[in-house]
């Protein structure tokens, strides 16, 4: 059946914990809840003390009730089991409620660790690993580590009460005692064997359930695309698939749980059957007394289920493992970018130095080979080039998304691996060419970078990146709801929206990703007018698309296959004939005035 486990293979970031690893790692974040996990041991204890005691009593009253049936003696005993089973039950209540609080900050904690790790991550991690499967870790495989901790502390309270009532039935008939004891191993061995095969499903199953996740986001964050291309069939089979295996493996799952059973109430059914024939020979003999018989009897459902709980806790202690093993390989993902200090530039002028870099998405398909540029600050550099060129790798490099392989990159002069990451990039804007927003009004999202900014700072920005007629083609202006993703706006909005975010920051290095190439002309032009003030004062690295951006440029660098071919502005290139030439009558030459005209004359 290993067909069930095609693709379901663990995450390069996956690691294998032992058990007790696993175990200590959890107890370590129960030390915060040292004081209701004590609380709740006490009534732990206390309860289980009760639950050993109520059959002892009832024992002893039917040997009492033998000699003694008045009705004062019956209304005795029924009202002290009362009293007995009431209070054991407010000690389980206290117990239940201070694990579940303790348990519920544990998890509380996880799940932050593990969004702190999230957000740590470098850009790489998300491009090589899905987004719903990192949520599943998040969310699901924390929740099914809660439901196994609440199982562990009922699981204890069993176990309090199974050695309170041998360690009293000891003192009454040692043979007696020595049967249900003697078949204890069988029972808890059963269980153990189950623990390899348990941990493989489960790990199994909890992949594959990130794996329906996954799908399931990127169906619905592709669903325009899916409608335009009438997909929605194809989609739809290939969610059949996925989720067939998925029922597959989660089937398998449920079938290696349920097998347990069966020993187990085989090896159960053994004890009972020696136990009734043993103790009524005992009582028949007059070795014992009925009540004690009956305590035997009555204690043995008490102690076989805690014993044979053993083995669906351990398959459910596996589920709680796995899923603790998959949030904690989250948080202990090791990044890829890493820093070598954390130095504060007090003032960032700009200038950007590559020397001798070398970089690559995978290390044996290299972008840039012994790569040289510097930009100096307040410059602004257009990088051009055809697809594949390395433009969106040097801004991303700059932006300290990815680790370079070799050679250094200095920020005025200082290695940009020893700076502070939260410093330097709270210093540097980028727009990319189809901008995020977050759910929220026009308002919030320009203040996103600034989160202090009044709402005056908020309406300036918004100004200066496309004056007033933007604002007001908004049906509540700056209060207008931009819908998830940004949805209810134009894509031209939307642009306007960051880059009036990107001002309100006040960055000292901007970063354009072709920002102007999914936007009409008209917008094009208020963008335009926009840049001129966004860029002015600042280093600027511009991915551009558009010939109005180019033209504007301090300086163009040419790129082909990761190297800086050509450099210079734009009539110095387009004279010299060479391969910006080329670019220029591929992407720029029908956005020049010139070609309008003449194509207007044509016509």
């Amino acid at each position: 059946m290993g067909f069930l486990f095609d693709g379901l293979d663990a995450e390069q970031y996956d690691r294998s914990y032992r058990d007790g690893d696993l175990v200590r790692r959890i107890l370590g974040y129960f030390r915060l809840q040292a004081r209701k996990m004590g609380i709740a041991a006490l009534m732990i204890t206390s309860a289980a003390l009760l639950d050993a005691g109520i059959p002892i009593f009832i024992a002893r009253s039917i040997d009492t009730l033998r000699s003694d049936t008045t009705i004062e003696r019956i209304t005795l005993t029924a009202l002290a089991l009362a009293a007995l089973g009431a209070t054991s039950w407010l000690f389980n209540l206290v117990r239940q409620t201070l694990a579940s609080q303790a348990v519920g900050d544990v998890v509380l904690k996880m799940r932050e660790d593990a969004c702190d790790s999230v957000l740590r991550r470098d850009m790489s991690f998300y491009d090589q690993f899905a987004s719903g499967k990192i949520v599943s870790r998040v969310t699901s495989d924390s929740a099914a580590f809660s439901q196994v901790m609440n199982l562990s502390m009922e699981l204890l309270s069993r176990l309090l009460l199974v050695f309170a009532l041998i360690g009293f039935l000891a003192t009454v008939s040692l043979k007696l005692t020595g049967i249900l004891v003697a078949l204890a191993p069988f029972i808890i061995g059963a269980a153990l064997a189950f623990r390899v095969i348990a941990r493989h499903t489960i790990t199994a199953s909890r992949r594959m359930n990130a794996e329906v996740s996954g799908h399931i986001q990127e169906t619905v964050s592709g669903i325009g695309v899916a409608k335009t291309f009438r997909q929605e069939p194809a989609i739809y089979a290939e969610f059949l698939t996925v989720n067939g295996q998925s029922l597959r493996v989660n089937q398998r799952t449920r079938y290696v749980f349920s097998s347990i059973f069966p020993v187990l109430n085989i090896i159960a059914g053994i004890g009972t059957t020696a136990l009734v024939y043993v103790g009524g020979m005992d009582v028949r003999s007059g070795a014992i007394s009925a009540g004690t018989w009956f305590l035997f009897i009555q204690g043995l459902q008490s102690i076989w289920f805690p014993l044979t709980s053993i083995a669906s806790f351990w398959s459910q202690f596996q589920i709680g493992l796995a899923a603790g093993e998959r949030v904690f390989g989250l948080i202990d993902a090791e990044p890829r970018v890493v820093q070598s200090d954390d130095l504060k530039l007090p003032v960032i002028r700009g200038e950007v130095h590559f020397e001798q870099v070398y970089f690559g998405y995978k290390d044996d398909e290299p972008v840039l080979q012994n790569f040289n540029l510097h930009i100096r600050a307040g410059e602004t550099l257009a990088l051009v080039g055809h697809t594949g060129s390395g433009k969106s790798s040097i801004a991303k490099l700059v932006a300290r998304f990815y680790e370079f392989q070799g050679g250094q990159i200095s920020i005025d002069g200082v290695d940009i691996r020893q700076l502070d990451l939260g410093d330097y990039r709270a210093r540097l804007g980028m727009v990319t060419q189809s901008p995020f927003l977050f759910d929220g009004s026009v308002r919030e999202n320009i203040r996103y970078g600034r989160p202090d900014a009044d709402d005056v700072e908020v309406l300036a920005s918004a100004r200066h990146v496309g004056g007033d007629e933007w604002i007001a083609g908004l049906p509540n202006g700056l209060d207008s709801q931009v819908g998830e993703r940004g949805t209810s706006l134009s894509m031209g909005q939307r642009q306007l929206v960051s880059l009036a975010r990107v001002l309100l920051q006040d960055p000292a290095i901007i970063i354009l990703d072709e920002a102007t190439a999914s936007v009409d002309p008209l917008t094009e032009t208020l963008i335009q007018e926009g840049l001129d003030t966004v860029l002015a004062g600042r280093t600027a690295i511009v991915i551009a698309h558009r010939l109005s951006t180019v033209r504007h440029a301090t300086r163009i660098i040419v790129l082909r296959k990761g190297a800086i071919i050509e450099e210079g502005n734009h009539r110095s290139l387009l004279a010299a004939g060479g391969h910006y030439a080329e670019l220029y009558n591929t992407y720029f030459r029908h956005q020049s005035l010139e070609y309008i005209e003449q194509a207007r004359r044509a016509a």
